[in-house]
């Protein structure tokens, strides 16, 4: 038993000992042949992509109308009865949010209840989740409603009366700005579905990919918070202008405290209750949902006793309380839209359809794991878009699905979208039978129900301490959508935040993780020299793994964690090192210096200046001493003759770990290509290690190897390449690898310049044969 305090040996499960060759990329490819990779051309693709069987028929249709993959495995005794409970329960939530949404919508409560029925008609065929719930949902709802009050704000239906005119105040032709707005809202609607199916043909439902967790959450937060503060003025019932865009929800809260004093008492006091009533029972609904076999539809009952009170107090009248008042019977003939309001309403269109969009998958993707099953995300926009269409020609706002409705459906045994269609023939019934009994229903107590339904998205507050725990740069994209979207508005403040997103990984990808890497003794693991002890570095080599792709926008960045881990720059080493060799021969020619096999050693009694400060200009004078061709040598990392400072170089070898380099473009091909040639130029070898295949693809495609630059300095893992550098330490034992031969000849005509920029590779290589010209 280990002593107390003591640090316990980690039990291992098991161990392994592998013997192989080290290998290069160059000896594993002469000896495993790669596989070769079809390449057809386009025509053969086309004529493949076009080909059809029985059987690639059935499977696109099957594709395209889900219906007919499952619904004859339809189980009738098993799931019938669940999904008839779960239907008429979702049906009533729907039915009062229907008419509820319709408010932020910003047409009459009764267009709510078209919009909660027709779009499940043709998702029931089209769609892919068996358990989502299809129909208004409050965030796009909003989005929908900004878009027409931008487009029909009550200043622009003026009817003068006779009061009116002696009051000089203008009144409000409701008929008229009604219609206008249902109109709008319904061509909106359409060209909504249009951009989801060509989204949905063109196959780019990735797109959601793009709206990570925490923008989505950070969105969906400040559109409870506007959708709680357009539904506080009808609580209240005081009236605001209708603004849009930039601060809109500052002025109108501005607007709402100053108009205050006009609250009316009635409507105040039925939402209050309202609120208080449905947020309490869905506490318990959720608390005890595992004994409540079926959630009270404390909505419903709300809603039927406020109508009742409402009717009975005569509340209207009596004490001017702000009702639905008319609710259309039965249902209305299609209607085409409006194609000349497109163009005005395009931008915010695309925002609504990426939104709607992702909202469900989102929601279906939760349900389709918890289900076992998968939603096909191409097709949901499909089946969106065709929903959208359709229920666009019936006077409808956009259709996505909503959190509760939905939990609603799947809590209460809900199977497949048959639920759905059995919650449709409960919207039916409410609009064909129930229209005229719902018109003296406050419109406070639908805006009650909307606010209730708001916690859900509230409590999303409570993930940004936890996101600031787990991931700084997370909780900074949730806060940043959320403060974005409340200031812009809902549309700029999701492209927004969008882009500040796309803006984090551009960053995170320019600016990646780096680290000097060191082995575990007697192992072929290596880790970061920094986050472990006891690590061992090769002699004489030092090891770089870089997490990231290489190319333009962050070899800059590669080219300092290079530097880093060598401790030098190979550039102003080079220059050091030329400065040193052109003094060196100014001063042979002076004869202050003399060559031999030995070094090079001053002459006895000359004065030899050859100690002067580095700074100091050199004699432009070209001097002719003749000597004879004498072969030397220079060790670098000694004192040298002249005073020059070199930079030392401790090491032979750099070993770069590309394990996470998933692609290079031409500009980071280019940029290896070149730090290999300066370093090769110090006398340091380059190597890499665990380079993907395609990687090494693209690098010979683009001219990156040579005579001087071979796949034999590529190897399959770092450990390969250290082993191999080691077998070749101990074939040199005895010499000394940072010894340069330099043959001076009589006399050098071209004087060098030094470099003091980055040069190009044509450059690196004049250089090089200046190098050799004073060295020979």
């Amino acid at each position: 038993m280990a002593a107390p305090g003591s640090r316990a040996e980690p039990e291992f499960l098991c161990s392994y000992e592998v013997s192989r060759p080290v290998y290069s990329e160059l000896a594993f490819q002469q000896r495993h042949e790669r596989r070769l990779q079809e390449r057809r051309t386009l025509r053969e693709s086309l004529a493949r992509s076009c080909s059809c069987s029985r059987k690639r028929a059935l499977g696109v249709l099957k594709t395209l109308l889900p219906i007919l993959d499952w619904l004859p495995k339809y189980r009738i005794k098993e799931w019938l009865l669940n999904d008839i409970i779960s239907g008429v329960s979702t049906g009533l939530v729907g039915t009062l949010q229907g008419m509820a949404y319709a408010l932020l919508a910003a047409v009459p409560v009764g267009y709510g209840l078209y919009s909660a029925f027709f779009p499940i008609l043709t998702y029931f065929v089209f769609g892919t989740s068996r358990h989502i719930s299809v129909g208004p949902f409050p965030v796009v709802s909003l989005m929908v409603g900004s878009v027409v009050l931008s487009m029909a704000p009550d200043n622009h239906f003026p009817m003068l009366s006779g009061n009116a005119s002696a009051l000089n105040t203008t009144v409000v032709d409701t008929v008229t700005r009604d219609a206008t707005r249902v109109l709008i809202a319904s061509t909106l609607t359409v060209l909504v579905g249009i951009i989801q199916l060509v989204f949905g043909g063109l196959q780019i439902g990735f797109i959601v990919r793009y709206l990570a967790d925490p923008l989505v959450g950070g969105f969906t937060t400040a559109a409870a918070f506007q959708v709680l503060v357009s539904q506080l003025k009808i609580v209240l019932n005081v009236s605001t202008q209708n603004y849009n865009g930039v601060l809109s929800i500052i002025y109108t809260l501005i607007e709402i405290f100053q108009n205050i004093g006009d609250t009316n008492l009635a409507d105040f006091i039925a939402g209050l209750l309202t609120i208080i009533t449905c947020m309490a029972v869905k506490e318990l609904n959720d608390r005890f949902k595992h004994r409540i076999p079926v959630p009270i539809p404390i909505e419903v009952i709300v809603t039927i006793i406020a109508t009742a009170i409402s009717y009975g107090a005569n509340l209207e009248k009596n004490y001017n309380a702000g009702i639905v008042k008319s609710i259309p019977s039965g249902f209305l003939p299609p209607v085409l839209p409006s194609v000349d309001m497109f163009s005005q309403m395009l931008a915010a269109s695309f925002s609504i359809a990426v939104v709607a969009y992702a909202i469900a998958v989102s929601v279906g993707k939760v349900y389709a794991t918890k289900h076992g099953y998968a939603i096909d995300g191409n097709q949901e926009f499909i089946a969106f878009g065709i929903s959208n269409i359709f229920s666009g020609f019936f006077s409808c706002f956009v259709a996505t699905t909503a959190l509760s409705r939905t939990a609603v459906q799947e809590s209460t045994g809900g199977k497949t979208q048959v639920a759905g269609i059995i919650s449709a023939g409960i919207v039916m019934i409410a609009i064909v039978a129930l229209g005229k009994l719902l018109e003296p229903l406050q419109k406070s107590v639908l805006a009650a129900v909307v606010i209730a339904n708001l916690k859900g998205m509230f409590m999303q507050v409570c993930d940004v301490p936890r996101l600031w725990k787990q991931n700084k740069t997370d909780a900074i994209i949730w806060v940043f959508t959320c403060v974005m979207s409340i200031i812009l508005g809902l549309d700029l403040g999701l492209l927004a935040g969008l882009l500040f997103g796309l803006l984090t990984v551009v960053l995170r990808v320019q600016f990646p993780s780096w680290n000097g890497l060191g082995s575990i003794p007697r192992t072929d693991i290596y880790k970061s020299l920094t986050n472990y002890k006891n690590l061992e570095e090769p002699e004489g080599v030092k090891v770089l793994r870089f997490s990231s792709p290489i190319f333009y926008g962050n070899v800059d960045g590669f080219k300092k964690c290079v530097k880093s881990t060598v401790g030098f720059d190979a550039m102003r080493v080079y220059n050091k090192r030329l400065k040193a060799l052109r003094r060196i021969q100014k001063l042979i020619k002076k004869g202050q210096l003399r060559a031999t096999k030995n070094g090079i050693i001053s002459d006895v009694g000359s004065s030899n200046d050859a100690f002067e400060p580095d700074e100091d200009i050199e004699d432009p004078e070209e001097l002719d001493i003749p000597t004879k061709e004498i072969e030397i040598q220079v060790d670098w990392n000694s004192e040298l003759p002249v005073k020059v400072n070199v930079p030392k170089v401790p090491i032979h070898s750099l070993v770069l770990d590309c394990g996470a380099v998933s692609f290079l473009d031409v500009v980071g091909v280019r940029s290896l290509r070149m730090i290999v040639k300066e370093f090769q130029r110090i006398d340091v070898n380059v190597y890499f290690a665990l380079l993907q295949d395609h990687v090494i693809d693209k690098m010979e495609q683009c001219g990156f190897f040579d005579d001087h630059i071979r796949k034999d300095k590529f190897f399959l893992t770092v450990h390969d390449a250290i082993l191999y550098l080691q077998s070749q330490a101990k074939s040199q034992e005895g010499q000394d690898s940072l010894l340069e031969r330099i043959t001076l000849i009589q006399d050098c005509k071209d004087p060098l310049e030094l470099m003091e920029t980055e040069l190009t590779e044509e450059e690196l290589d004049v250089q090089d044969e200046a190098m050799r010209r004073l060295a020979s």
